[in-house]
């Protein structure tokens, strides 16, 4: 069984930062491409970022210069966010592309919140 575990958010005030952490853990044989969403209250799910295997990474435009995605050799993701604003309120989520028992699935993890307020 695999879990991906999100930890890291909290509430800090507009121009401040967070770090956020994504752990897979479990039956893992290898681990594809990881991701960060996120998702405001009413509003749609946006991919924030992801890093491949080979480190290849890609931002939403709304974080290109602030958010900064990397990966280690043990199963964990992170997100540092710097230059935090109002509107990057949102519960982020993990996901992954993990190799166990043979398969490709994509784990959701159960989210962080981050809240951005003075």
């Amino acid at each position: 069984q695999v879990q991906v575990v999100e930890s890291g958010g909290g509430l800090v005030q507009p121009g401040g930062s967070l770090r956020l952490s994504c752990a897979a853990s479990g039956s893992i044989f290898s681990i594809g491409t990881m991701a960060w969403y996120r998702q405001a209250p009413g509003k749609a799910r946006e991919l924030v970022a992801k890093i491949t295997s080979g480190g290849l990474t890609n931002y939403a435009d709304s974080v290109k210069g602030r958010f900064t995605i990397s990966r280690d050799n043990a199963n964990t993701m992170y997100l540092q966010m710097n230059s935090l604003k109002p509107e990057d309120t949102a519960v982020y989520h993990c996901d992954a592309e993990v190799l166990a028992g043979g398969t490709w699935l994509n784990y959701w993890g159960q989210g962080t919140q981050v809240t951005v307020s003075s």
